[in-house]
């Protein structure tokens, strides 16, 4: 299982958006992809692996200075460098893809690495190495990514979070047997209009459930909004499942909690049907903490952009979060063991998406068919750049264009993390 990192490469390339993509911090409408091939060596055997990411800017790296076309030339530089320097940032020897992808984790979250820019822009960064890794690794040893975790084996990097355990038997006991479909999710935007932009959605490709993107500056409007999406669900037929998700844009947990008394008294039903909010106030736990001991006790809270680091799980615990949003633009295996973390600590799970296309969204998949989530997975992809995705089919529909609400696969046991669907 000692896998020696041989050499590495990227190409970025632009995908524009099908329409525009609004958040609380700003309109998305393209994104830079920074495609990967990392070539490693375990025994006798070299394989060549690929992972791929969206440099999202807006998302990782908030904030109107620098302006965004500096901010992605910075992250392609990132990029660029990390596949000059892989085999060092990830420790300069063989061993665990596991222990190399939290090494590339740990290197690129120093504080001294990069300052100027934010710790999750740079993890977004080293991602689809990350993936990448895992990918080739699996191709060396002809078997998924996911069965690395089949025999025990020390990871110096992660042991220390599972005393008596060890991350590796944590990892395998937070899996279970893939499945083959998962919910599909469809991401209803500020300004979207129902009957053009969502029930095509629902007839065509049989949505149920719905990521809600709210604003979090005036409770009662985001309300309103959330109940008027549930009510237009209701006629088209179905009965909806709800998320919210405010990109932070909620100033406390005071106002998390207005919100969700508003939608109760507007609208009991469309309440009862909201499962869980994602990372309604600042990513920055740390220094603006919030107590949601009393929002939880309605509805389940997520910690996604906040989700930066293992260190950072202790306060998940003391300040009431629910859980954690997994997203594989945090790294495949800094997400493995926040994972088995959660689960060993009794937190749920769900598994967001950054509009991912092809390699990554197969990723993404798969991530979300070994882990029991709360929503399955979301992924964006065939809702806002389906071009990035022509590649992968007919071979992969049902996976990039779900059909009677849900993604699906025609297997799960995918050697490495899927790359070789398709050979691009």
């Amino acid at each position: 299982m000692k896998t020696e990192i041989l050499d590495a490469s990227l190409v970025f390339i632009e995908q524009a958006f099908l329409k525009p993509l609004k958040l609380s911090s700003g309109l998305i409408t393209q994104a830079t992809e920074a495609r990967v091939e990392v070539t490693v060596q375990v025994g006798g055997h070299k394989a060549t692996g690929r992972g791929s990411i969206y440099l999202s800017d807006l998302w990782a790296w908030p904030g109107t200075t620098p302006d965004r076309a500096t901010k992605d030339e910075a992250l392609r530089d990132v990029c660029s460098l990390i596949a000059k320097s892989i085999a060092k940032l990830c420790g300069s020897e063989a061993a665990h893809p596991l222990e190399l992808g939290l090494r590339l984790h740990h290197a690129v979250s120093d504080p001294a690495w990069h300052p100027e820019m934010p710790v999750l822009a740079r993890a977004v960064c080293a991602s689809p190495f990350d993936a990448a890794i895992h990918d080739a690794a699996g191709h060396a040893l002809g078997c998924s990514a996911f069965r690395f975790y089949d025999q025990d084996a020390p990871i110096p990097s992660g042991d220390a979070w599972f005393p008596g355990v060890g991350a590796v038997a944590a990892i395998r006991a937070s899996l279970r047997r893939p499945v083959r479909a998962l919910d599909a999710w469809w991401i209803v935007g500020a300004g979207d209009d129902l009957e053009d932009t969502v029930r095509p959605a629902v007839l065509e490709r049989g949505i149920q459930c719905f990521k809600v993107k709210t604003l979090g500056r005036d409770s009662a409007q985001d309300a309103a909004r959330t109940a008027e999406i549930h009510r237009a669900a209701c006629t088209w037929g179905i009965s909806p499942r709800l998320s919210i998700d405010s990109n932070e844009g909620n100033p406390d947990a005071a106002a998390v909690l207005d919100f969700l008394c508003h939608l109760e008294e507007l609208d009991p039903v469309a309440y009862a049907d909201l499962e869980y909010l994602e990372q309604p106030t600042t990513r920055e736990i740390a220094a603006f903490p919030q107590d949601w001991t009393e929002v939880t006790r309605r509805k389940p809270v997520l910690l996604d952009e906040g989700l930066t680091s293992m260190e950072l799980l202790p306060l998940v615990q003391q300040q009431g979060w629910s859980g954690l949003a997994l997203k594989t633009c945090k790294g495949h295996s800094f997400n493995m063991v926040a994972a088995a973390w959660a689960v060993q600590n009794g937190l749920l799970l769900s598994l967001q998406d950054l509009t991912n296309p092809g390699y990554a969204a197969i990723h993404a998949f798969l991530l979300g068919a070994h882990l029991s989530t709360l929503n399955g997975v979301e992924l964006n992809s065939p809702q806002y750049t389906p071009s990035a995705n022509t590649p992968w089919l007919p071979l992969m529909s049902e996976l990039f264009e779900p059909r009677g609400g849900k993604h699906r696969t025609q297997q799960t046991d995918i050697v490495g993390l899927g790359s070789s669907l398709v050979n691009l």
